[in-house]
């Protein structure tokens, strides 16, 4: 069984949350509506690399990284340094008005690293969310045609096109219908959820047949637009599809004319390992859409694709007063050069590979049944039931998320149900911050479970 943690990193002077985020707990109750989810009740007073400090002074380690925005981690020096020196020069003179360089120097370099050896354009936005509704459209007018087709338990934002392509009903669209027309949901694998006696290659075939199928039960494939998909689910929990899996969705598109749209917005920058995780799967996207860790937690967006594809508007049905902000290009200039310069995707897939190692390891020792799964640094732990509880899924995964907060380590939960641990560390956490806040999960999981050292 587990030691107890010996607190190295984390250093808690009162319990959590302390009395200064439980009193400004109280004002945001007062101002803000209860909407916005709060993963925690602590208000931070600073970040740094993987660690964070709350305004009572306790300093917990960060596994959440802004649900995958922080992948350079808190305030990375170089990103602070070119924001401090852009701020003095100007802020937003709104890149329809005024043009600055940054804006084409960040699209070049996009251009240049994003999969696909052919010409290309991008677009900047805000939001991922944003991001994703400008691919849809620049799909539509390209193609002429409406359809678009999202995956079961796919995440792709909360405005009314971007929640119509979403999966998960509560919390994410329960109320807010009628939804977008022209979206339509097909199936993704889950091979921890498969069919008793079926193969994952069974698996991938049978549900790339059902999206044939789709094209003759429900909508053809000549008004269908484009499918975009997540490369790994990310709200969805992590899921994992198959290399057999995502080149057999891009075959279907070839054949009928469909466009394919990476949404890599928590995949991308590096979280699975590669740049982009399409490059795991040797698969080429017609548009790709960008945003979280794209600029060290500043808020802009990207769409890269085709050249051909992303000229398709005509000027001005295209853009936003904010998006492509100087600041947020320059921050991801600065992300791109942190990426090339000082092996960050090396040290993701180190991290991930320590991570899975771990959960494989308390998932054996606690007889927890569930699954381990990940690519890269994208790792996460489903939980179903285990020994000595008669807690399950979702109730169960919420206790020990309880228990690890208020033991100074800050993570979330995924997937439909609710019930996988999932870790969007920054790569630049230590090796003994990383052990410690692992100690702290397992600790945590041994207390709900209630096993003894």
């Amino acid at each position: 069984m587990t030691k107890k943690v010996m607190q190295k990193a984390i250093q808690l002077k009162t319990a959590i949350p302390g009395p200064k985020s439980q009193a400004l707990y109280k004002e945001r109750e007062k101002n803000v509506p209860r909407g916005p989810f709060n993963a925690t009740h602590l208000f931070i007073e600073k970040g740094e690399g993987a660690l964070v400090t709350d305004v009572d002074g306790n300093t917990l380690i960060d596994l959440a990284g802004a649900i995958g925005t922080l992948n350079a981690g808190h305030c990375p020096p170089k990103v602070v340094e070119a924001l401090q020196e852009q701020i003095g020069k100007y802020l937003h003179p709104c890149f329809h008005v005024m043009m600055y360089e940054p804006y084409i120097r960040l699209a070049e370099k996009l251009n240049q690293i994003t999969p696909g050896d052919f010409e290309k354009k991008t677009l900047f936005l805000n939001s991922g969310a944003e991001a994703v509704e400008n691919a849809v459209k620049i799909a539509r007018k390209y193609t002429g045609r409406k359809a678009i087709l999202s995956f079961e338990r796919g995440f792709h934002g909360r405005t009314l096109l971007s929640m119509s392509l979403t999966s998960k009903v509560k919390p994410y669209k329960q109320g807010f219908g009628p939804f977008a027309p022209d979206t339509y949901k097909i199936p993704f694998p889950y091979y921890a959820h498969a069919p008793a006696g079926i193969s994952r290659d069974e698996l991938d075939q049978m549900l790339l047949q059902e999206i044939e199928e789709f094209f003759i039960k429900e909508v053809p494939a000549e008004e269908v637009a484009a499918i975009i998909m997540e490369p790994v689910q990310g709200e969805g929990g992590f899921v994992v599809p198959s290399k057999k899996f995502v080149q057999g969705v891009r075959h279907i598109c070839d054949k009928y004319g469909i466009l394919f749209i990476a949404d890599e917005i928590q995949t991308g920058f590096g979280r699975t390992g590669k740049m982009f995780a399409m490059e795991h799967f040797e698969v080429v996207p017609d548009l790709m859409t960008m945003s979280k860790s794209i600029a060290a937690g500043l808020p802009i967006s990207a769409v890269t694709g085709r050249a051909e594809i992303m000229d398709a508007p005509e000027v001005g049905q295209i853009g936003g007063t904010f998006a492509g902000s100087p600041l947020g290009c320059v921050a991801a200039l600065k992300v791109i050069e942190m990426f090339e310069e000082e092996g960050l995707l090396e040290r993701a897939n180190t991290i991930g590979e320590t991570i899975l190692t771990r959960f494989k390891q308390i998932k054996e020792r606690y007889q927890i049944d569930g699954d381990v799964r990940g690519l890269g640094a994208m790792v996460a732990m489903e939980i179903h039931s285990a020994p000595n509880t008669s807690l399950t899924g979702k109730d169960l995964v919420g206790q020990i998320l309880e228990k690890i907060y208020q033991k100074g380590v800050v993570v979330m939960s995924a997937g439909l149900y609710s019930n996988v641990i999932r870790v969007l560390s920054p790569f630049v956490i230590t090796d003994e911050q990383l052990d410690e806040a692992l100690d702290v999960i397992e600790e945590a999981i041994q207390e709900v479970l209630g096993q003894k050292e």
